[in-house]
This record gives C-alpha cells, sequence and structure tokens, in this order.
C-alpha cells in the first residue's frame, strides 16, 4: 500500500517511515508534484493536520496523511503551541525558534513541556484524527545533533538524554509522532 505523507520534511518522512510495517510504503508531496508549503492557517494543531490533507486530498485526488506538531510549555501558557514552526517569526528557524524559547523561559523554574501531534488521515474521502502526546521537559541548553526542531531541548519523561540524542528508532518508541503513528497504523490494521 502507498500512501502520501502531506509533508516535504525529509527527516518526518524518515522518523515516520522507519516506524512502518512492510507493505506500507510512504510517498512524500515531491513524488505527487505538490508544494510542500501547505496552508497552515488554522489556530489549532488538528485544525492545521486536517487543513493540510484535505489541500493534498482535494488537489490531488490521493489517499493522505498530515500532521501537526506543536510543542506546549506549561509555564508560557502552552506556548509555542501552534506557532511552534513560526515562533521567532515566518521564516520557521528552528535556532531561533529554541533561542526564544530558553530565553522566554529563563526567568521560570518550571521547565515542563509536551509535545503534542495529530495526525488527520484522508482516505477514500473519510476523515480520521489520531493524537499522540509525549510529557517531558525544557533543558537549559540544547544537546545532541539528531533530530530538528525543538529536539535538542527536549528530554521525554523518564530519560535523561534529548530527543537529538536519541537514534530515530529510539525517538520514535516513545515520541508523540510515533504514539500517533501507532493509533494510524492500529486503525489500517483494524
Amino acid at each position: 500500500m502507498e500512501i502520501v505523507f502531506a509533508t516535504g520534511n525529509a527527516h518526518k518522512i524518515s522518523e515516520v517511515s522507519e516506524l512502518l510495517p512492510e507493505g506500507i510504503r510512504l510517498i512524500g508531496l515531491p513524488e505527487i508534484g505538490c508544494p510542500t508549503d501547505l496552508p497552515e492557517t488554522s489556530d489549532t494543531i488538528p485544525g492545521n493536520a486536517l487543513q493540510k490533507a484535505r489541500y493534498v486530498y482535494e488537489h490531488f485526488g490521493v489517499n493522505c496523511f498530515a500532521e501537526d506538531t506543536g510543542l506546549e510549555v506549561y509555564a508560557l501558557h502552552g506556548e509555542p503551541g501552534v506557532y511552534s514552526a513560526r515562533y521567532a517569526g515566518d521564516d520557521k528557524d528552528p535556532a531561533a525558534n529554541t533561542r526564544k524559547l530558553l530565553d522566554k523561559l529563563a526567568a521560570h523554574s518550571d521547565r515542563s513541556a509536551r509535545f503534542r501531534t495529530v495526525i488527520a488521515l484522508i482516505l477514500e474521502g473519510r476523515e480520521y484524527l489520531f493524537e499522540g502526546i509525549v510529557e517531558g521537559r525544557i533543558a537549559e541548553t540544547p544537546a545532541g545533533d539528531g533530530g530538528f526542531g525543538y529536539d535538542p531541548v527536549f528530554v521525554p519523561e523518564g530519560e535523561t538524554r534529548s530527543f537529538a540524542q536519541m537514534s530515530n528508532k529510539e525517538k520514535g518508541r516513545i515520541s508523540h509522532r510515533g504514539r500517533a503513528v501507532v493509533k494510524l497504523l492500529d486503525f489500517f490494521q483494524s
């Protein structure tokens, strides 16, 4: 089975591909000729995931799924949340986003946070949502050179390493995206 993952982010495609069983092949947006900058104008994470999946389904007529992820920091009342990729500006600079986050958290002792992913699947015109959450904390300084985005500063609950210090497989087993993908796979198998 082939399904389009509505993203142009090679890291996300690689991360999710490693979680899939044999027989399911992910296709990225470039493979169907779709622009990788999909609309994300909703003020919610589920809304953005649905918006991206609907765009691909309506314009290309293929079964697909999209995801949206936000880092929600409790001391910052859920920031950056839905604006995680654009936290420091529209150029979506991960290093600038991380600097802004660390600067805003400098005065707070509570560094607890969670990553939240919502996957929107459109299969034969029907829509489904799957959510994955992982609790953790924000480290004071970045560590590791794997992963992407906020991975160097996010330390999942029960771990001493950041996501960026883990392999894709290690991260995938416990990550927000991994948990949402497991729910997606359970749906496919049922």
